[in-house]
C-alpha cells in the first residue's frame, strides 16, 4: 500500500489540476464570449467542453471520462496554438498530469481512509 503522504500528494495533484483547468476554462469561455474582437463561439465551445471535462475529472466515478475530454481539448488547443506558431508547452504538462491521474484512477476505499487519517 502506498504511504499516506503519497496518497495525499496524489489527491492534491488530482484536485488542483482539475480545479485549475476548470477555472482556466471558465475564464476562456468568458473571454471568448466577450472579446473586443467579437464572440468566438468555437473557442467558447472548446473551453466549455474542457470545463465540463474538468468537473467530471475531479469526481471519482467520472474521473476517466473527464480525463478523456480534457485530453481531447488540450490536444486540440495545442494543435491550434502550434499552427499559429505559439508553442504552448504548458498544455503538454497539463496533458501529462491528466494522463497520469487517469492511468492511476481514483483511490480505493481503503486508500481514501488512509489518506484521511490524522497521522502524517
Amino acid at each position: 500500500m502506498p504511504s499516506r503522504r503519497l496518497l495525499r500528494a496524489f489527491v492534491l495533484l488530482w484536485w488542483t489540476l482539475g480545479v485549475a483547468l476548470f477555472i482556466g476554462s471558465v475564464q476562456t469561455v468568458r473571454w471568448a464570449l466577450h472579446s473586443s474582437h467579437g464572440p468566438n463561439s468555437h473557442l467558447a465551445l472548446l473551453a466549455g467542453v474542457e470545463a465540463l471535462g474538468a468537473l467530471l475529472f475531479v469526481l471519482p466515478p467520472t474521473l476517466r471520462l473527464g480525463a478523456l475530454l480534457l485530453l481531447l481539448c488540450l490536444a486540440v488547443a495545442f494543435v491550434f496554438h502550434a499552427v499559429g506558431h505559439q508553442f504552448r508547452w504548458d498544455l503538454l504538462v497539463y496533458a501529462a498530469a491528466v494522463l497520469f491521474v487517469a492511468v492511476h484512477g481514483s483511490l480505493s476505499p481503503s486508500q481514501w481512509a488512509q489518506a484521511r487519517s490524522a497521522n502524517w
